[in-house]
């Protein structure tokens, strides 16, 4: 499970993010997942308390949007859905397509705490 290295990783950057900014307290970290990236969501969650847990994170809550996966079919140009169709363009039913979106993995936003 690598997803724990990687949101102690999170966790660090939004640290001094936070410290750099004179920002005390953060109430949501926003992450975007790509579809097919290579971090399962589910574990990325499971994870989040223990990385921020003796942080002054430990309030901070986790929101995960997920990015669909798209492809530009190099036939006949048509943007598609990967996952839905089964990495077949609807259109002509080749599989020759090219990556648009949907192996993401990144910080979106960092929402402040009203005090």
């Amino acid at each position: 499970m690598h997803e724990l290295s990687v949101v102690f990783e999170v966790v660090k950057a939004v640290e001094q993010i936070a410290l750099d900014n004179h920002i005390t307290e953060v109430d949501t970290i926003v992450l975007q997942i790509g579809e097919i990236s290579s971090m399962i969501p589910r574990y990325i969650e499971e994870c989040f308390p223990a990385a921020i847990d003796g942080t002054f994170l430990e309030k901070t809550k986790l929101r995960i949007e997920i990015i669909t996966a798209t492809g530009l079919c190099r036939e006949c140009d048509q943007v598609f859905k990967i996952v839905e169709n089964e990495g077949v363009c609807p259109d002509c039913h080749t599989r020759n397509w090219e990556l648009l979106s949907g192996k993401e993995f990144m910080i979106k936003e960092i929402v402040i705490a009203e005090n």
